[in-house]
């Protein structure tokens, strides 16, 4: 059964080749998260000032502040999967002194107050609040992508089952180690992707262009440049409509022409070398992978670290109290583009797989270059490979463009 969508401002065709067998048994093996029932969330804005809530939240941050009176308050912002929410706890007959004790050590609770209303911004006074010490659900307290993470997770094995070896091997040998984590995690804290199953989008999201550029076009330099095009239409239409007053959000296409014919013009030195499929595909799905250990979470588990140094002790895990997404303490000293290319050399190792030394150097070459200049955080100085230069505009072309879709 071969179904055909389009991505990128309907241009870019999605076309998955599988039989609804195929499908069943790629979501036997890797299950999709259990998202929460929609009607279980609460909603501030759907609360009226002086309303009493009883509601389960995850704490982001918090901080103690004084009042006018110089009277000590708590000042929090929770979050749930649909959004924040702030609040704050008077010292009413010791609270503050009794309570952050277990804001430093939980991260979700139980709480009962009320709903508050100034200058239009709503906010809960809380009167209550019990540690939850149960598992949780992170889905019911972060944000996640409302698209379909069932079809997201089908198409992502359809491309990766379409690898030669020894490329599938080391794809499919990633995934089963940590498809459970990979499906829930994010891709950022805050530009592109920043929810809850948003690694698993975006690196499906570069495939598509990738899959465009190799597969649907019979030239990689005609096809990226099309591409090129589309965003100068695009840049166009929301200048105007900025013009005309129909849009006041920030210009997601400013400042990005140059840039791609930047790298255009380099990746032009490499207009003789034919670009390995296989390979680009692979550096895909390894190039936010070291994200599984940059960021934290409620939700996360670290299976990766022990993965990667099994030797390793007092690690402290079990102590990790997690909120919302945040750099992990241990993560943020290395990033995720070095974890990237530790993660691959490792799979390669543990999965006993043979594949050439120059391969793997174009693999690592991929995943440290991904970001393309230095200063946006590239562990090289510019790209040196075609397929360098391509992962680098897929991605760059992809956490743009997911800022313009209505739905996340």
């Amino acid at each position: 059964m071969t179904n055909t969508q389009f991505y990128f401002y309907n241009h870019v065709p999605v076309k998955i080749d599988t039989t609804e067998l195929e499908q069943k048994q790629i979501l036997d093996q890797y299950p999709v998260p259990i998202l929460p029932n929609g009607q279980d969330t609460f909603v501030l804005e759907d609360q009226t000032a002086g309303d009493r809530v009883h509601v389960r939240l995850l704490v982001n941050d918090y901080q103690v502040q004084l009042t006018k009176t110089n009277k000590e308050f708590i000042k929090i912002r929770f979050s749930n999967n649909a959004g924040t929410i702030n609040a704050k706890i008077w010292d009413n007959q010791g609270a503050v002194e009794r309570i952050l004790p277990l804001l430093e050590s939980y991260s979700i609770f139980d709480i009962a107050g009320k709903v508050d209303e100034f200058n239009g911004f709503k906010s809960l006074t809380v009167d209550e609040l019990i540690p939850c010490e149960e598992e949780v659900n992170p889905f019911s307290f972060l944000p996640y992508t409302k698209q379909d993470l069932e079809s997201f997770t089908i198409e992502l094995f359809s491309y990766l089952y379409e690898l030669k070896s020894p490329y599938q091997e080391i794809a499919i040998g990633a995934m089963n180690r940590f498809w459970n984590q990979f499906s829930i995690r994010p891709a950022a804290k805050g530009y592109h992707h920043n929810y809850l199953g948003g690694l698993l989008k975006h690196t499906v999201g570069l495939m598509r262009f990738a899959r465009y550029i190799l597969k649907f076009e019979e030239d990689p330099y005609k096809a990226t440049m099309k591409l090129m095009h589309i965003v100068e239409k695009a840049h166009k239409n929301e200048l105007w409509a900025q013009i005309q007053g129909e849009q006041n959000q920030p210009l997601i296409w400013k400042n990005t022409i140059d840039h791609l014919y930047d790298m255009f013009y380099r990746m032009m030195e490499h207009k003789e070398c034919k670009p390995n499929y296989d390979l680009l595909i692979t550096s895909i799905l390894f190039h936010d992978i070291g994200k599984l250990l940059e960021y934290d979470h409620a939700g996360k588990t670290f299976e990766e670290f022990h993965f990667l140094f099994p030797t390793a002790i007092d690690s402290n895990f079990e102590n990790r109290k997690q909120a919302g997404i945040a750099m992990d303490e241990l993560g943020v000293m290395v990033g995720h583009i070095p974890y990237g290319v530790l993660i691959l050399t490792k799979i390669i190792e543990a999965e006993n797989i043979a594949i050439s030394m120059q391969e793997i150097h174009q693999m690592a070459h991929c995943i440290l270059c991904h970001h393309g200049l230095p200063e946006w955080g590239s562990a090289v100085k510019s790209p040196q490979t075609m397929e360098g230069y391509l992962i680098h505009i897929v991605d760059y072309l992809d956490s743009r463009y997911e800022n313009t879709e209505g739905i996340k």
